[in-house]
């Protein structure tokens, strides 16, 4: 794939990438519409205070870690043209929420549910997958991400404005924030109906189980339940950090902490379950995949998007305190690092395509931003300010095409469990963002450098020892396996039958197959018992049923 062939709009597949990252660039608007406001919320609304939009700050990452592994299962059964539609229109809601609370425990409550929308970026990642061959997936993926996780950027620059003049008034960021949720949900309904799950019906292959990550080997399922558990048991830290904040006493942080422990072990429980049975049965040797390789790309993502979540929420404050900036002069170097992400990360992806060697890629990135980081935490106030601004955009430029390279590799390790294996990547970005600004509030601007620093180069390490060069990562089609087809006869019988039993039944309502426990459920509706009779009657007259 050519960058030129991004203007190519008549392609089914660079218009099906570009409704997808017109999508994420929403979500992301819509996620992060809420700092740019912070200052007019706090005029506006006198009975709010500054801790209490750091609490809301910590409530948007919140729900997100859960909200991606969740969406990476139902991406699997449903697809992402129908989870995209409906995580559009659906997150809406709390998004209108929001705008108008008028109590401290409506805007948490609805800031808490919309933190979900952050896992827009597994759904985009999914669709783009199905859309495009393993040859020049590294380059669609990244060129997705990277303008699509600018609509951060844009919400700072363009909501401000929007709540000002568009509005005006005391309640101007209110309406400014509802208008971001109305394009939201509009746009989700035309998402719906403008894209499909790939260029075939049969594109999006469905996984035997949605519940938990499937795995090849025992080995695999004791490594698959160890990095089940940081996935939620992170949110300990955000319970920690609100009850040290004051906002809640230790009785409630400990029912928290509980139920923490109880979805944990409920994870694991359902990735034994699930895995049990497949492994005592064998798993196929053209079915099999490193999970170790996913656990890598785990640790990637946790160092590079967890990194650089952590860095944008402290950068402004480094630059104004360490080179005695204005708010505004300090705000605009720090930008540098997010709109590195036009071009830093789509030219991860396309490196990782045209290098031959997606392995080696991932871990060139991982080394340049351990040595970036390494860099800025030699920075004081004794250094040139122009000499900080080339570090850091340096810096990021090895961060975020670290992110393209990630996904790049993914879609290519197991096609049938993609949207589980990039909702478990994705999460780990966040799981790092938390672990980072948790750290940050011990720590100096420097000491916090050099600990991501080591980070990255920790997953360097990892990446050496574990990740795998996928097989088929450049060729023109996926590797189907023996387990893939046979699941794709399944489902062709299941829709031969279901249509076999709708001509049995002519005349009824919705007839349905579903499985239920270790057998099937079949569903059908009848006005009334007549009917039921009548229908049986004539099938028994064609000799299509029993006597």
């Amino acid at each position: 794939m050519q960058v030129s062939d991004l203007f190519r709009f008549k392609n089914p597949e660079i218009k099906a990438l570009h409704l997808t990252w017109i999508a994420f660039f929403i979500c992301f608007y819509v996620w992060f519409n809420m700092a740019p406001l912070a200052s007019s919320m706090l005029r506006s609304a006198e009975w709010l205070t500054r801790d209490d939009i750091r609490l809301f700050a910590i409530a948007n990452v919140a729900l997100t870690i859960p909200a991606r592994i969740l969406i990476g299962m139902a991406l699997d059964k449903w697809g992402p043209r129908r989870c995209f539609s409906l995580l559009l229109v659906v997150m809406s809601l709390p998004t209108f929420a929001f705008a108008f609370g008028e109590t401290k425990m409506q805007l948490l409550v609805s800031r808490l549910i919309m933190s979900s929308v952050g896992a827009s970026f597994v759904v985009g990642i999914h669709m783009t997958s199905l859309w495009f061959k393993p040859r020049s997936i590294g380059f669609a993926e990244g060129f997705y991400a990277g303008w699509g996780n600018f609509g951060s950027a844009a919400a700072a620059m363009t909501l401000p404005t929007i709540a000002l003049t568009m509005f005006g008034g005391p309640d101007g960021w209110r309406w400014a924030i509802a208008t971001s949720g109305l394009v939201m949900a509009v746009y989700g309904v035309f998402y719906w109906f403008a894209i499909t799950d790939g260029p075939t019906a049969d594109t999006h292959k469905k996984p035997r189980k949605v519940s938990a990550l499937e795995v090849s080997s025992w080995r695999d399922l004791v490594l698959l339940c160890i990095f089940i558990v940081p996935l939620v048991g992170i949110l300990a830290i955000l319970v920690y950090r609100v009850q040290m904040m004051g906002y809640i006493d230790a009785l409630t942080a400990g029912f928290m902490y509980f139920a923490i422990a109880v979805v944990v072990t409920y994870q694991v429980a359902q990735a034994i379950r699930v895995n049990v049975p497949i492994l005592r049965k064998g798993v196929p040797e053209d079915d099999r995949y490193p999970f170790k390789s996913v656990a890598a790309l785990n640790v990637t993502y946790f160092a590079n998007f967890g990194a650089e979540l952590a860095v944008v929420s402290m950068l402004p404050m480094f630059f104004e305190q360490t080179w005695s900036l204005s708010a505004a002069a300090a705000g605009l170097i720090a930008s540098t690092f997010a709109f590195v992400n036009l071009f830093a990360r789509p030219m991860g992806g396309l490196v990782s395509d045209r290098f031959g060697n997606r392995r080696y890629v991932m871990m060139a990135y991982m080394l340049g931003i351990g040595v970036g980081f390494v860099l800025m935490g030699l920075l004081d106030s004794t250094w040139p300010l122009i000499v900080a601004i080339i570090f850091t955009i340096s810096c990021s430029f090895f961060v975020q095409g670290a992110e393209g390279a990630t996904f790049g590799i993914i879609p290519s390790i197991k096609r049938r469990v993609t949207g589980q294996i990039s909702g478990m990547a994705g999460a780990y970005g966040n799981v790092g963002a938390v672990f980072y600004l948790f750290i940050f509030t011990l720590v100096t601007p420097q000491q916090f450098f050099f600990i991501i620093a080591g980070g990255a180069f920790f997953s360097w390490l990892v990446c050496y020892f574990w990740l795998v060069e996928p097989k088929g990562g450049f060729s023109d089609e996926y590797l189907v396996s023996s387990v893939d087809q046979a699941i794709a006869q399944e489902v062709q019988q299941k829709r031969e039958t279901e249509a076999e039993i709708a001509r049995l039944f002519a005349g009824s309502g919705r007839v349905e197959l579903a499985e239920k426990g270790d057998g099937l459920m079949l569903t059908a509706r009848f006005k009334s018992l007549e009917e039921l009779r009548a229908i049986l009657a004539r099938a028994q007259q064609n000799g299509m049923a029993p006597k």
